[in-house]
């Protein structure tokens, strides 16, 4: 297989076709293989996203079809990546979760990440005695508490979205990881600080270092409340999904660029833009997130699978035993301070058990304040930090939605944010036909068929014969067109005023199958007949009550969910 995909790109520079070209085909190849292995995963009932990475891995460091230049090369799409995900976290944060679970956010953000700060360092710091001396081994775990300190909001999100929560966990999950981004970098100025003065580094001004500081966290929150504002002013002139859709784009893909120019925060600005629309403009800007939404999904597959490719599986053994000691104490620091923090605030029970089993995922924003932090060091130092952060950031991505997944389902909020679509997608015709209604032999004569409809409280009967073979079906509409044109006698039966059968289902056929099927042929009624050859009646689908059913269960989802939180 490899051989093969390399023969390709060689086909396609002997070609003299631009460089460019390449890079598509390695983004096909990553989106496509992408969404293969999310499947393959999905059916397993893991995560989509480890289909991602370990297709990543096996495109990066495996076969190496995505070298280094390439993902230097994507680094931009990266950064567009993390700005639509920090747009839709945004979108989540309404006024009212800040309203009601305002102490208890800020109190668990402080404890699970002030705690898992503090026990990495610590820990790391004992690693590191061994290989370094201690100055540079106590800089060294400051940074690594720092950066630990991040939950990666695309993974964690990403599974959230995939199994349809909805509840007192989920709410103060996307809380927690929208806000992570922002302690994270608190903490690493104040680390990389200490470090300038432990290593000797140039740069060690802490009040400069605290005003750039300041400086980051106010020009991103500002930039996009800016960006915010001017996207409610451009959703509220229009009334367009095409235009919506572009304009919602544009305005993200401004605010990441100058993020960058800046030197802001991508995410942190990406995400403000998302909260100043969604509370200044609750209900029209609903649809502006939902365009994003859909359109993101192959943004998501892309961006999973360039993490997946920047492993490098070649480690030694000290990267390995202070990668461990990374992974070990951020899950205990994590699961023990969101406890904590949960308990202090009296955070509900699901909060207080399940938290910090999905708080584990780390991604581009822990790498991200590495490297930056691992310019303050030099040679076989450097070196050693990348290596162990991007293993432990790896082991925590693979391990992390698991447990994400193990959390919300134990609190009981998976399918509870469920759309009527995805309970359609879910069913079959056999699941939902009405098997009540009276059936209506093709020999009754229309006194008998008048007095069954008048009992009744169905629009459709269906007409069998002796066999009890469809044939046939009548309608009120039917029953009412006879008395305006036919006169009655006592000679017409049920054959005489039923109408012809134009479709029926069988029950095992999809049930998005039978409503695009009624809505091609403009019917609200389908009768179902039984699998084998005999054509016999079982059953009719009624759309409109189906759609009552499915649209009550939604709702009732909903609410059970919302009464988990004391709404």
């Amino acid at each position: 297989m490899a051989a093969l995909l390399r023969g390709i790109l060689a086909q396609a520079g002997e070609l003299n076709l631009e460089g460019e070209f390449n890079l598509l085909l390695l983004i096909g190849i990553a989106i496509f293989g992408g969404t293969v292995g999310a499947r393959i995963f999905q059916r397993l009932r893991i995560p989509q996203i480890l289909g991602y990475i370990v297709i990543g891995i096996v495109l990066g460091p495996v076969l190496g079809l995505i070298s280094k230049p390439t993902i230097e090369t994507l680094e931009p799409f990266n950064f567009f990546a993390l700005g639509v995900i920090g747009f839709m976290i945004g979108g989540e944060l309404k006024r009212e979760v800040f309203v009601k679970f305002g102490r208890q956010v800020f109190a668990i953000l402080l404890f699970e990440g002030g705690f898992a700060f503090l026990l990495v360092g610590f820990a790391s710091f004992l690693g590191l005695c061994i290989f370094y001396e201690w100055p540079t081994a106590l800089a060294i775990g400051l940074v690594f508490g720092a950066i630990c300190a991040a939950t990666d909001p695309a993974s964690t999100i990403n599974v959230l979205w995939e199994y349809k929560t909805r509840g007192p966990l989920t709410t103060m999950l996307t809380a927690i990881v929208a806000l992570d981004d922002a302690l994270a970098l608190v903490l690493y100025i104040a680390s990389v600080s200490l470090v300038g003065f432990l290593v000797g580094g140039k740069d060690a001004h802490f009040l400069e270092l605290l005003f750039h500081s300041f400086k980051e966290l106010a020009g991103s929150l500002g930039l996009g409340l800016g960006a915010g504002l001017l996207l409610r002013w451009i959703i509220k002139k229009i009334n367009d999904d095409e235009k919506t859709l572009i304009f919602s784009l544009g305005i993200i893909v401004l605010t990441i660029g100058l993020a960058i120019y800046l030197e802001f925060d991508v995410i942190l600005s990406s995400m403000a833009c998302g909260v100043t629309l969604i509370n200044l403009l609750p209900r029209r800007s609903l649809r502006s997130f939902e365009l994003i939404r859909r359109f993101s999904p192959p943004i998501y597959v892309l961006f999973f699978v360039i993490i997946g490719a920047r492993l490098n599986v070649s480690t030694t053994g000290q990267i390995w035993l202070l990668a461990g000691i990374y992974v070990v104490c951020s899950i205990i620091g994590k699961t023990a301070g969101a406890y904590w923090g949960a308990s202090y605030s009296r955070a509900v029970p699901t909060v207080r058990k399940y938290l910090g089993f999905c708080l584990y995922p780390q991604g581009t924003i822990a790498i991200a304040l590495l490297i930056m932090a691992s310019h303050r060091f030099a040679g076989e130092v450097r070196d050693m930090m990348l290596s162990v952060v991007i293993v432990g950031v790896f082991i925590l991505q693979i391990v992390g939605p698991l447990l994400t997944k193990v959390g919300i389902r134990k609190a009981g909020e998976v399918g509870m944010n469920i759309t009527e679509d995805d309970l359609i997608r879910t069913y079959t015709v056999g699941d939902v036909m009405d098997t009540e209604v009276p059936v209506i032999s093709a020999g009754m004569s229309l006194s008998e068929v008048i007095r069954v409809v008048s009992s009744t409280s169905s629009f459709y009967y269906p007409v069998v014969d002796d066999d009890g073979k469809l044939i046939g079906g009548v309608t009120l509409d039917g029953i009412r067109n006879t008395f305006a044109t036919q006169e009655l006698n006592d000679w017409l039966v049920a054959l005489d005023i039923a109408e012809p059968i134009i479709a029926s289902a069988r029950p095992e056929k999809a049930l998005s199958e039978a409503f695009e099927e009624t809505k091609r042929l403009d019917v609200e009624y389908l009768p179902v007949v039984s699998s084998g050859e005999g054509n016999r009646y079982v059953g009719v689908l009624n759309c409109r009550a189906v759609h009552r059913t499915l649209g009550a269960e939604v709702l009732s989802r909903q609410q059970k969910a919302d009464s988990m939180s004391g709404k």
